[in-house]
């Protein structure tokens, strides 16, 4: 069995901080403090004085869901974040950042099948930074079903740009759930959610099974035969910032964004 990395018992203390609720003077100066910090806006939302706990804040949902296009054809942004990277995968190369790439396969990981991950080959990735500050809810970009998912227990290392520069293959050795969906076109892709440093929970709605940051070490691998989730749907959170990466079929996503973009969920990035 493979011992659990320093950064996952670091992690896992920070997110009993974060979960654990103070007197209500103290939780409002913890609350208000970190929005002064980070730079919170809090337009759509409540008031930090209405959360519990510092994890209800980063995982606060909105007031009211935003607009986006219902048209089948156009493909929304998950989250509110930055792109670090996307482009064309090459050789089943994708980018972790500019002059640094990783292969697709070690990261879908051998809980899929060589069939499963050619579908990619030669397709489209998209790097989605959600920083401390952003919103930390992921939606459904476009209408699917769930084909697979799979837990790959990991590291945490911090994901943002300095941590993305000097670390090879961080996106592989990071914990992460490996979700295989097909749209309502036919063609297939995956959505990645990558753990960081301090991310307590990487929550997945649709199976509740899914337990990250716990004391799993073993890979685990969930098959699908009827999940379907519409395009819009809330299907979890990161409990802090971490990171999305799309990987997507070749001729499914005609983007329309480009690497230094700051997205916000519900923004059509592609067409189908």
């Amino acid at each position: 069995m493979n011992k659990r990395h320093i950064t996952s018992a670091l992690s896992q203390a920070f997110g009993k901080f974060a979960s654990k609720e103070f007197p209500h003077i103290v939780q409002n100066f913890v609350n208000n403090t970190y929005v002064k910090l980070m730079g919170l806006n809090m337009d759509e939302f409540h008031s930090p004085n209405t959360y519990k706990t510092l994890n209800a804040l980063f995982t606060r949902k909105l007031r009211e869901d935003r607009k986006y296009s219902l048209d089948a054809q156009d493909f929304i942004s998950p989250c509110d974040s930055l792109i670090t990277e996307c482009g064309t995968i090459s050789e089943d190369y994708a980018l972790q950042i500019k002059g640094m790439r990783y292969k697709c396969a070690d990261f879908i990981g051998s809980a899929f099948t060589d069939e499963e991950k050619a579908v990619i080959s030669e397709g489209t990735f998209i790097n989605f930074y959600l920083s401390p500050k952003d919103y930390h809810r992921y939606h459904i970009p476009t209408n699917l079903k769930v084909i697979k998912a799979v837990h790959i227990p990991g590291k945490f290392y911090p994901v943002n740009i300095p941590s993305l520069k000097k670390r090879l293959n961080l996106f592989i050795e990071n914990e992460r759930v490996v979700i295989l969906c097909e749209a309502s076109n036919g063609k297939r892709f995956y959505m990645v959610l990558v753990s960081a440093l301090n991310v307590g929970v990487m929550q997945v709605a649709f199976e509740s099974r899914i337990q990250t940051n716990a004391d799993a070490t073993e890979v685990q691998s969930y098959e699908f035969f009827d999940k379907y989730l519409d395009k819009g749907s809330d299907f979890g959170c990161f409990e802090m910032g971490s990171t999305i990466v799309v990987l997507a079929e070749k001729d499914m996503l005609k983007l329309n964004i480009q690497t230094g973009d700051n997205v916000k969920y519900g923004d059509t990035i592609a067409s189908m």
